[in-house]
């Protein structure tokens, strides 16, 4: 009978111990090193497939873990991403989160040492004393200018538009679309602090004027965001929703329902606008109700900003609701989009 690899190594080293006494202690420990590697060797070789799968899904935690920490880096006079967006978890596009009890932020610890900036979001649905301004605000007592919009002609009006992909007016930032490393843009100042992407200005003031026209005082804040604060943001909301009991990963995607993602964020180009008015200055669902919040919705596109998360398309947008959050995309294709009713990432798809 053929002799397994245990009986050889065992009948070698024991005949050389009999034949040398004094090699018996190092034979056995040979013999115990040779069968212990072997039978080591042996059980990973059987069970290769359970201990490759267990490795997989450790490196997908831990690197899901440390999303939020991504590096970053400063290119061209703009902060950008580095890799940030590999270990977003895909399921949380599906399920939004629902409505959670209000968490005293006495019972929460928050580990930020800008202090300053916490002080400006003391709410995110609440920027009523937080560096905001109204059309009356931002020309002072200049004298008001005309900020009308040019109108298209009938012959241009007839034309089918045509879309480039490659339009800074039409760049698609979501939690798939972070902003590209090499994206450049030149800030404008509004008003004081506040700043967006300098091409925008003349129709966001034009916007302001017309709404005033028609009886509306329309404020805006936070425009643009540096990639500082809208980690602060979003941090800070990971830990409101720990501090509700959540772990770390069931916070992470319902944050990502209400505050975008860094470096996903369309504030960070300078596209984006938060707008309320001088009657309902919480940024809540509550706005879409107002006159306002109906009037931006009719008369938005206009002026080329379109109501970027529409209720009805959470399920493509992945965010919630916001009635108050305006996007320039340019006059065109906000016409487009509100006559079609659809939203941003539903245009890419037909017109790009």
């Amino acid at each position: 009978m053929k002799r397994t690899f245990r009986e050889k190594v065992m009948f070698k080293c024991m005949g050389i111990a009999k034949k040398h006494k004094l090699l018996k202690y190092p034979c056995l420990f040979i013999m115990t090193v040779m069968l212990g590697g072997y039978y080591i060797c042996r059980h990973f070789a059987t069970n290769g497939k359970r201990y490759a799968g267990i490795a997989f899904a450790l490196l997908f935690f831990m690197s899901s873990c440390s999303f939020s920490f991504a590096v970053f880096t400063e290119q061209n006079g703009f902060i950008s991403t580095q890799e940030t967006y590999n270990a977003v978890v895909e399921d949380s596009d599906v399920a939004l989160a629902i409505e959670r009890e209000a968490v005293s932020e006495e019972n929460v610890l928050l580990d930020f040492d800008e202090e300053e900036i916490l002080k400006e979001y003391e709410s995110e649905e609440d920027f009523a004393n937080v560096d905001s301004y109204t059309l009356d605000d931002i020309l002072g007592d200049e004298e008001e200018s005309d900020y009308t919009v040019e109108q298209e002609t009938t012959e241009e009006m007839s034309q089918v538009p045509v879309f480039a992909q490659d339009d800074w007016r039409l760049l698609l930032v979501n939690k798939q679309h972070p902003i590209p490393e090499d994206y450049t843009f030149t800030l404008g100042t509004i008003k004081g602090s506040m700043q967006c992407d300098e091409r925008i200005i003349s129709d966001v003031l034009a916007m302001l004027q017309a709404a005033k026209k028609d009886g509306i005082n329309l404020a805006i804040c936070s425009p643009y965001r540096d990639l500082n604060r809208q980690e602060i943001l979003f941090d800070r909301k990971i830990t409101l929703y720990m501090g509700q009991g959540y772990s770390y990963m069931e916070a992470y995607k319902t944050a990502s329902q209400t505050v975008t993602i860094p470096g996903a964020s369309e504030h960070q180009i300078g596209l984006a606008l938060d707008i309320f008015s001088d009657t309902y200055t919480s940024l809540d669902e509550g706005f879409g109700e107002t006159a306002a919040g109906k009037w931006l919705a009719e008369h938005s596109c206009e002026y080329g900003f379109i109501l970027r998360y529409p209720e009805g398309k959470e399920y493509i947008t992945s965010i919630e609701y916001e009635p108050w959050h305006f996007r320039y995309v340019g006059k065109e294709a906000a016409t487009i989009i509100m006559k079609e009713n659809i939203c941003l990432e539903e245009f890419w798809d037909k017109y790009l």
